[in-house]
């Protein structure tokens, strides 16, 4: 009887401490939710200038977790007026931190427009993130004071189609009064912008010209308004160099509608055009070309190398020389194009694996050898296409170095890392991606795998994959290729008889598992869906009076995309190559970029696509398939990569 009273007793008082400890945590998340209110009415009294409210907020969250940030929107209504020793306690107080990079920023604006450049030197070198407008302030202290090096380091950021600050003005101004930037140099500049279409950055740029020299801007007008007719009325009348500039430009704007009308009027006229000029049109003519799977690019490319005094072709043209000789399986071009690139680019994983396929074709297997052993030892798509080609049976990277609890609970000590968590559950997306990629900038590998953990336990699966994949000698596979909503992701893929792992591989590099998340073109859920796409498919699926609201939702999202995915598959030869680039562009396109006359390797169609998204999204996705089979441990052995890509068959 005593125990059965003890045990009462016992259930009674545990009963009642879950109630008292549920009731203090809902008090306290009430607590903190209303605190959460405060900080976004202070945040929208900063937004607006009304610093007496803003003030009154600050005094009641100074203990909240983003209370540096009230500080800094204090410091920044009055930066006008406040000391410099107030000014510097807070970047003080709050060193390393990206509200003290934020104020710092603003105070050099403000230094610079009251020209004290002493101490604007001084301050400009701890910033981190310099951007143009800071720089051109800089540089025009420098200049001023006489620093010869900074002449040669201003030059470079005049080589641009956009717009630069007002704050490079200046700077500009004194490069071109001692002919630092030269005549030459101006009419770079007005060609790279025409290149881009920037008729009025181009009309800006000009006025620096002399006047007997200039572009004259009616023509000009007329050659944007309509390229052909301008061509036409004006083939005979190319004398000078801006009649030179006007005509290239026009032969542009035909050219980025159609191949063939352009080449024409280029037959009519590039006789009247320099060799510079013509080979700078034959590089762009079989870049083009090259877009369009024209089999005449690589002939034009050679051209251009060709020209008595050829013009210096840039990496994004010979990137595309390179695409153009694989499809037509010409080696040779191959190397010549990767060695015509810049250091630089030739160092990017994509171009060190197809030459060393280009070396192996030539039958240089030592010096192919010497480029894919190394590159295999990365964790990307062309490391694996390395490994592959090397033999290697392993199919992916299994090792994984998981974190510690101690690790997790000392990272979510971090001020920058409890910032972005207050960010977020405000739903401050844009602050909280900010704060986060500053508190990780500097992260060593267990860091960043601690601060991965930490994302991916609180569902911030973008974060956690994005960081993972920044280290460089230890690595948590599972945290770069997460498998959220198992359960379901694995029944539905059942059903539709789809790879689960390629399913994963289609989710993370759509929507990094943010069910929420809308893309600029209205795609929607993990499966980022388009309205009208959803719709047809709950037509399929015969779900009654289907609403665009549930495309967010987990399941529906996942019924509806792996059913699109399935239809898209069946109607693509089953290759998931294809799919892939159809899921991204749409089947026709993907269709249309197949060979007239050859079958292609799957590793060339994918290099070729001609949309830089689609061909960056189409090898990711299956450079996560491999990596999710290996994740989700199937037991069995999986397709690689190569068998993933397959062949391609002409149209």
């Amino acid at each position: 009887m005593f125990s059965l009273y003890i045990d009462t007793m016992s259930k009674f008082l545990t009963s009642l401490f879950i109630l008292i400890y549920a009731g203090i945590l809902t008090a306290n998340q009430a607590s903190s939710s209303n605190l959460d209110s405060d900080f976004l009415a202070a945040r929208k009294a900063f937004q607006e200038g009304r610093a007496t409210l803003l003030a009154d907020y600050a005094k009641r969250l100074q203990h909240h977790v983003l209370a540096p940030y009230l500080e800094y929107y204090q410091l920044r209504m009055r930066l006008r007026s406040v000391d410099i020793t107030t000014i510097r306690t807070f970047l003080t107080r709050h060193e390393n931190s990206l509200v003290a990079e934020r104020l710092r920023a603003d105070w050099l604006r403000l230094l610079a427009g009251n020209q004290q450049w002493q101490l604007f030197e001084s301050e400009f070198e701890q910033l981190v993130n310099k951007d143009a407008e800071l720089i051109c302030y800089a540089y025009q202290f420098r200049i001023e004071k006489g620093d010869k090096k900074t002449l040669s380091e201003a030059r470079e950021l005049w080589f641009t189609p956009n717009s630069m600050p007002d704050s490079c003005t200046p700077v500009f101004n004194a490069l071109i009064s001692r002919n630092i930037i030269t005549i030459d140099d101006l009419w770079a500049r007005i060609r790279l912008t025409l290149e881009a279409g920037q008729t009025s950055r181009a009309n800006y740029i000009n006025r620096r010209l002399p006047s007997t020299e200039a572009l004259n801007t009616d023509e000009l007008n007329a050659a944007a308004q309509n390229p052909l007719h301008y061509l036409k009325t004006r083939q005979d009348k190319i004398k000078t160099r801006a009649d030179r500039e006007i005509a290239l430009f026009a032969l542009q704007r035909v050219l980025s509608n159609d191949t063939n009308p352009a080449l024409v009027k280029w037959l009519q006229i590039k006789d009247k055009l320099t060799d510079s000029d013509q080979s700078y049109f034959l590089g762009r003519l079989a870049f083009r070309a090259a877009m369009r799977h024209d089999s005449r690019a690589l002939e034009w490319f050679q051209q251009a190398h060709n020209t008595q005094n050829p013009y210096t072709m840039t990496d994004t043209l010979l990137t595309w020389q390179v695409r153009a000789a694989l499809r037509a399986g010409n080696w040779d071009s191959v190397l010549d194009g990767i060695n015509r690139m810049s250091s630089d680019e030739q160092t990017d994983s994509s171009w060190r694996y197809w030459k060393a396929r280009a070396l192996r074709e030539k039958g240089h297997l030592l010096d192919a050898n010497n480029i894919l052993i190394p590159l295999s030892n990365e964790h990307n798509y062309y490391g694996q296409l390395a490994k592959e080609e090397l033999g290697t049976i392993l199919t992916a990277a299994r090792e994984s170095i998981p974190v510690s609890e101690s690790e997790v609970h000392n990272m979510e000590k971090f001020p920058g890392i409890q910032h972005t968590l207050a960010f977020y559950r405000m739903n401050l997306r844009t602050e909280a991606y900010r704060e986060w990629v500053w508190t990780v900038r500097n992260f060593n590998d267990r860091q960043l795998l601690a601060a991965a953990e930490v994302a991916r336990r609180h569902g911030h699966y973008d974060r956690a994959i994005n960081t993972a994949n920044r280290t460089q000698q230890q690595h948590d596979f599972k945290l770069r290729f997460p498998t959220p909503h198992r359960e379901a992701l694995r029944l539905i893929s059942k059903e539709q008889d789809l790879d689960e792992a390629w399913v994963y591989g289609i989710i993370r590099q759509e929507s990094r598992f943010l069910s929420e998340v809308r893309s600029s073109a209205g795609a929607m859920g993990l499966m980022q869906l388009m309205p009208n796409t959803a719709k047809w498919v709950a037509q399929q699926l015969g779900i009654a009076n289907f609403q665009q609201n549930l495309i967010t939702q987990i399941d529906t999202n996942l019924r509806l995309g792996t059913y699109y995915l399935k239809h898209v598959l069946t109607t693509l030869d089953n290759q998931p190559l294809l799919a892939s680039a159809a899921y991204n562009a749409g089947p026709g396109r993907a269709k249309r970029w197949r060979d007239n006359e050859r079958i292609l390797e799957g590793a060339i169609y994918a290099e070729t696509i001609p949309f830089s998204e689609t061909r960056d999204y189409v090898k990711k996705v299956l450079k996560n398939s491999v990596y999710y089979s290996n994740v989700l441990e199937y037991g069995h052995s999986t397709p690689t990569l190569k068998e993933r890509l397959g062949v391609v068959a002409k149209k």
